[in-house]
């Protein structure tokens, strides 16, 4: 048997990214440091997908936080066009893309067709929002909202 567990993406502002992540309705379900390694991993997972009863929730997002070295400028996460996207489905992709835009997010892609939005997480990772259902009415500002950068 094999089963998605998780994908990773290495974060410069592990609270900045949980913050967005939040946004879209995920919850932290599990943080490991590890000081010997200096990192520290930090796992999402949207409610849908956590599971009772202690067990391993089902598919999550790890944040991946290497602490930066004393004197030296912390590395700069850019890009991650090359990465591809993470998808989500959401209640309501207009609703949500109005709660991200409100707490500063830029709509890389507005879901003009009231089905497909994108935006970026603070270390530029892609971030595919799908409507759940079927799709909704065309409406406004988004169906007049033009792209904004790379998505």
């Amino acid at each position: 048997m094999t089963r998605y567990l998780h994908t990773m993406i290495r974060v410069g502002d592990p609270e900045a990214t949980i913050r967005f992540f939040e946004l879209l309705g995920l919850k932290e379900t599990r943080r490991m440091e590890n000081p010997a390694g200096r990192f520290t991993l930090i796992f999402l997972a949207a409610p849908e997908d956590a599971r009772e009863s202690g067990g391993r929730p089902g598919s999550e997002v790890e944040l991946t936080y290497n602490w930066p070295t004393e004197g030296v400028e912390p590395e700069r996460y850019e890009g991650g066009r090359n990465f591809g996207h993470l998808a989500y489905e959401v209640e309501d992709i207009y609703a949500t893309c109005a709660r991200l835009m409100a707490a500063g997010v830029t709509i890389n892609r507005p879901p003009r067709d009231g089905n497909m939005a994108f935006v970026r997480t603070p270390d530029g990772i892609s971030v595919e929002l799908l409507q759940a259902g079927e799709r909704l009415a065309p409406a406004e500002p988004w169906a007049s909202m033009a792209n904004t950068g790379v998505w």
